[in-house]
């Protein structure tokens, strides 16, 4: 009742605070702020753990030293436990096996001599004679009493007589009690509890002396015990000091190989960088030093190829400029006689005068290569400059729509703006950048396959951006890059209507790269293509995102409009009043 009385207690209080109004105001605010400390604490913690924790993986990851000094560690701490256990389990063994012969020699000497002293006694006293018996035997076990004699009777009307502490097992003198042979002999272990209160092991080893008396022998395993306790703390030292030297020498050896390493590693880096002159230091003739002049050599000849390659390609653009500016003295005179005859065509019979326009427009293509490859040739000699302005990008969308105005009509394609009605103003070479557009909108006519060709242009705080879409063919996968190489087509059977050179993209990547700026394709096939000028507005500003996405919105949205202009006269696109606003990366691909 006692024991229930608190609990019931505790149980009316429980009830009585769960159905008292919440008028502690004071005490909840204060188990909330006590919940939301514990909280925060736990969650700091959990913070620092999985910070700890990432350290850890991310230096694992990373250092070979670490790795193969920690393996090292546990394999050797693997080790030394199984060979510390094999060890001591054999000491072990030993000392017991050795405890318990000598017990059970002990316990025969002792139960001959009882049984002798019963056989001649058998009239007189039976009490002292026992007594007599098991004084002797224990005087026998010497002045450090190295065991305990017990006497104990086999039937319940006699008595027994005990030599010191501890009792018999009951499992042992159930177990000799059953045994048919009066003298065989049984073992087993136990503990016996001191005076001082401390327990001890010890061996119990008993017998019959006749059909009325046991007797055992408890022997003390104290010395045992500290020997093993010895022979632990000393393996475990051992281990310990094993350990931490196979740890030191491991570091040492792993020392002398990672530094090479890591010194090869830090060279390779500032060859990768370009830092053509980086050698590594050789020392001795082993491996490592075969490592070193293998790297140095490779450095070396690296280092002459790209200076080859370098004169090689300072040649090449030498030859593309000198020969282009040759080429404008015979091309000037070509010119001006086509120009002549050009001129007079009506009054040349009908082949004559073809061949007369088809001079002429070959003239002119011809003359745009040699401009084209003027620009690439400052290009890659990196002598193209910026005649920077403040200007509206409006303006240069709406001077290459106009140019290529002629191309258009001739082809019945209508070219749509979607252009902000506030300025969108900023930092460019308006030379260069209407070169990029009038490119981009003749090449979308060129593969609009009669379709209408859109011209979408946005402006946000950091940067402005074109976007020309066309419904055409469109581009296959990866030739969204191969578009910008030199003379690349993606159908070589497919002829050019409009004379163009082949370098146009190229030369347009490099103007947008020069800018600081973007310029990049989408497409699919059968769904037309998109190209995107995305620049910064400041000029030198470092361009993080785009206005206008590279992923058409009805295509990232997954819907499937009809294209604009379509053969049978519909337009089932819709009508995006103003460009879509956000920031837009240079390599996204996803939907908006």
């Amino acid at each position: 009742m006692t024991a229930s009385e608190p609990e019931e207690g505790r149980g009316a209080d429980s009830e009585g605070e769960r159905s008292a109004p919440p008028t502690g105001l004071p005490e909840s605010g204060g188990w909330r702020e006590n919940n939301t400390g514990l909280t925060r604490a736990y969650l700091l913690a959990q913070r620092a753990a999985r910070a700890l924790v990432r350290g850890v993986h991310t230096n694992w990851r990373r250092s070979l030293h670490l790795r193969v000094i920690s393996t090292t560690l546990v394999l050797s701490l693997l080790v030394m436990a199984g060979l510390g256990y094999v060890l001591i389990s054999e000491v072990r063994s030993g000392l017991l096996d050795a405890k318990t012969n000598a017990a059970v020699n002990d316990h025969r000497a002792g139960l001959s001599y009882a049984l002798a002293e019963l056989q001649e006694n058998e009239i007189g006293d039976r009490n002292r004679l026992l007594n007599n018996v098991a004084s002797e035997l224990t005087s026998r076990s010497g002045d450090t009493g190295l065991y305990s004699v017990f006497i104990l009777p086999s039937v319940s009307d006699e008595l027994g007589w005990a030599t010191g502490e501890g009792s018999v097992p009951p499992r042992l003198v159930e177990q000799v009690r059953q045994s048919e042979v009066f003298d065989q002999q049984y073992h087993t272990y136990t503990r016996i509890d001191m005076e001082d209160g401390s327990v001890e092991p010890a061996l119990v080893v008993g017998a019959q002396i006749n059909q009325a008396y046991e007797l055992y022998y408890i022997f003390p395993l104290q010395h045992e015990q500290e020997i093993l306790d010895l022979v632990q703390g000393t393996v475990a030292l051992v281990a310990v000091l094993l350990v931490i030297l196979l740890g030191l020498i491991a570091f040492m050896i792993t020392r002398q190989v990672v530094t090479p390493v890591r010194s090869a590693a830090q060279s390779a880096e500032r060859l990768a960088a370009g830092d053509l002159t980086e050698r590594m230091t050789v020392q001795g003739e082993d491996d490592l030093a075969r490592l070193a002049m293998s790297f140095n050599d490779m450095a070396g000849n690296l280092q002459e190829k790209i200076q080859e390659l370098e004169e090689l390609s300072k040649l090449q653009r030498q030859f593309v400029s000198d020969v282009s500016h040759e080429l404008r003295t015979p091309l000037t005179t070509i010119r001006m006689a086509g120009d002549l005859l050009f001129d007079d065509r009506e009054e040349l019979d009908v082949s004559h005068r073809r061949s007369v326009e088809l001079l002429q427009s070959q003239v002119e293509r011809f003359e745009e290569l040699l401009a084209d490859l003027l620009e690439i040739s400052r290009h890659d000699a990196g002598a193209a400059t910026l005649g920077i302005e403040s200007a509206d990008i409006r303006d240069s969308v709406m001077k290459a729509v106009g140019d290529a105005e002629q191309i258009a009509e001739r082809r019945g394609i209508k070219v749509i703006l979607r252009l902000p009605v506030d300025p969108v103003v900023a930092e460019f070479d308006t030379r260069r950048i209407n070169r990029i557009l009038r490119n981009l909108v003749v090449n979308a006519i060129e593969h609009s396959e009669g379709r209408d060709v859109v011209v979408a242009a946005a402006g946000d705080r950091d940067a402005v951006a074109v976007a020309v879409r066309d419904y055409g063919v469109g581009l296959k996968e990866g030739e969204e890059h191969l578009c910008f190489d030199r003379f690349w087509r993606a159908d070589y059977s497919r002829v050019r209507t409009t004379g163009g050179t082949g370098l146009g993209l190229s030369i347009a990547k490099e103007d947008a790269t020069l800018h600081g700026g973007w310029l990049q394709a989408w497409g699919l096939p059968g769904q037309g293509s998109q190209f995107r000028l995305s620049l910064p507005r400041q000029s030198g500003a470092e361009l993080r995102g785009s206005p206008l996405p590279l992923v058409p919105p009805e295509i990232a949205l997954g819907r499937n409009y009809p294209p604009f202009g379509d053969k049978d006269g519909g337009n089932g696109t819709e009508d995006v009043r103003g460009p879509e606003r956000g920031r837009f990366g240079p390599d996204e691909e996803e939907a908006l």
